[in-house]
């Protein structure tokens, strides 16, 4: 595949090969740290795998956990994606400038995947929105080829936010954001080997989500609203239970005699005389 950005690197081959490789490698591992999975079997001891929807994702984790845990969620998945194309764009400097903006598709790709399918989680991840996202913001700084880069996060997050917000439906405004960053991306720089890897990433988000696409054609798809969570008010009402004090047993009544009728005296016994 001819891509103007590699012709004008003027590399060579091995060289590239072994970056290219050592990148895609480093990205990956750093996607497979699942911030939903590790909080919730290290911290929380409770897969969040097992519970909801079984999607290793934000929303799911926010709908069965809630509470401040859920910080921690995004800022892992949005902070891995970042150190990813840091990396990648810290190589293709030493390399060659003009493969930068190639390199920072090439790595967050490869992040969305091992998001997705992790193999430090039995390839069960989540459907990569927070990375994605983050990657989609990353492509807009500091870049741009037949149009500003920043057009590119500006239409995906835009869309995604009118469409969440609107909707109530976090998957159609991820699916809106996903297909976007495809055509923003061909838009922008026009390079074959950038759509394909734009197609990488958006494509398996959109995939990710049609179950979801499914549920919101028959009206039947969650809509996100703010909670506690599912687990926690379970928690918080199993907690209640055991703190409320036993109730106090009624005090038994005096058994009376079954030819005694209730209300009556009991009947004089007839005196016994003696022999």
């Amino acid at each position: 595949m001819n891509s103007q950005m590699l012709e004008a690197a003027g590399v060579s081959p091995v060289w590239l090969a072994v970056a290219a490789i050592g990148v895609a490698v480093v990205s990956y591992f750093l996607g497979c740290f699942n911030g939903a999975v590790v909080v919730s079997r290290y911290i929380l001891r409770d897969d969040i795998r097992e519970h909801g929807s079984g999607n290793a994702g934000l929303s799911n984790f926010y709908r069965v956990f809630g509470g401040p845990l859920t910080a921690a969620v995004i800022l892992s998945d949005v902070v891995k994606a970042v150190l990813a194309v840091m990396f990648a764009t810290f190589i293709a400097g030493h390399i060659s400038p003009e493969l930068i903006v190639l390199s920072k598709y090439w790595a967050g790709a490869f992040c969305v995947i091992g998001h997705m399918y992790p193999c430090t989680f039995q390839f069960r991840g989540g459907k990569g929105v927070l990375s994605g996202g983050a990657l989609t913001v990353m492509v807009g700084i500091g870049g741009g080829g037949v149009l500003p880069s920043w057009i590119i996060p500006a239409v995906a997050l835009g869309g995604f936010i009118a469409l969440a917000a609107s909707t109530k439906y976090i998957s159609l405004g991820s699916c809106w954001g996903g297909a976007s960053f495809i055509v923003t991306s061909w838009l922008v720089y026009r390079d074959p080997l950038i759509l394909l890897l734009a197609a990488v990433a958006g494509g398996l988000l959109l995939w990710k989500h049609r179950g979801n696409m499914v549920r919101v054609a028959k009206g039947t798809e969650s809509k996100f609203v703010l909670h506690g969570g599912s687990r926690s008010k379970s928690a918080k009402a199993g907690a209640a239970r055991e703190t409320e004090p036993a109730p106090t047993p009624a005090p038994e009544a005096e058994s009376v005699p079954a030819d005694v009728a209730v209300g009556d005296e009991p009947a004089p016994q007839p005196e016994q005389k003696d022999n």
